[in-house]
């Protein structure tokens, strides 16, 4: 079987569904500055971010591409650094078309410190899991997520968690989304992964651990725009609140 070729497929899957959005967002003119740069400044961070991990599971044989590639960056496709940022333009955007920024309420430190503690929980089951070898993407995955998760949680989950309708949304929608555009690949023979490293339980032929992945990467997204869209309005009352405040203190 002549290999199928992983530009088109990211373009077609990926980057099409990006500009559609694009679109749409434009048409119900739902582009808020904060938005669109915060998507652009976690674009920056996931590529940097992510890379050195990706390239580092490719050289381990954690997975391997059975497509025709453009080219490399050390051990890391092109592609795969198109579909990164992709990934995360996609992800912003519609969390940016439904979700309606709140800036109310606060964290004290204690929350702060849970936060922070879950996150490192994570990371702890990913160590363990790195100890076994059928653990190992899936350990990989836990390690890699862990210091993410424990910022984002650590600054704001109960934040996270009084938005949770809009969080839930703008996670489901492009996780299942990229579920399915997963599922295409690996059926194709896109990509492929190590038996011996991965676990090797599956849901509708979907490995457990690329749905991890695909679940935990939107997370960050959608949890990192709506903290960022969280100080942005809370900064705003706090201004209004201080311009009101010394209107009537000179009323007086």
């Amino acid at each position: 079987m002549t290999p199928i070729a992983y530009l088109p497929f990211v373009i077609v899957f990926v980057v099409v569904p990006v500009a559609i959005l694009t679109i749409l967002l434009g048409v119900r003119r739902r582009f808020q500055p904060f938005q669109v740069s915060g998507t652009v400044l976690l674009a920056g961070v996931a590529l940097v971010y992510t890379f050195p991990w990706d390239g580092q599971l490719i050289r381990l044989g954690i997975w391997d591409y059975g497509s025709t590639l453009v080219g490399r960056l050390g051990v890391v496709p092109y592609e795969e650094l198109l579909f990164i940022v992709a990934q995360t333009v996609l992800t912003g955007l519609w969390t940016t078309l439904i979700d309606t920024p709140d800036g109310s309420g606060s964290v004290s430190w204690r929350p702060r410190v849970v936060g922070v503690l879950a996150g490192g929980a994570i990371g702890v089951a990913g160590l363990a899991l790195l100890s076994i070898p059928a653990g190992t993407y899936l350990g990989a995955i836990l390690v890699w997520a862990a210091p993410v998760l424990a910022l984002q949680w650590g600054f704001g989950w109960p934040v996270l968690l009084r938005r949770r309708r809009t969080v839930a949304i703008a996670l489901a929608v492009p996780t299942v989304y990229l579920w399915v555009v997963d599922r295409l690949a690996i059926e194709i023979g896109l990509w492929t992964f190590s038996a011996t490293q991965t676990t090797g339980f599956a849901i509708l032929g979907l490995p457990i651990e690329e749905a991890l992945f695909f679940l935990v990467t939107n997370a960050f997204l959608v949890q990192g725009l709506v903290l960022l869209g969280w100080v942005v309005e809370r900064d705003a009352i706090s201004t209004v609140t201080d311009v009101l405040d010394t209107t009537v203190e000179r009323a007086e």
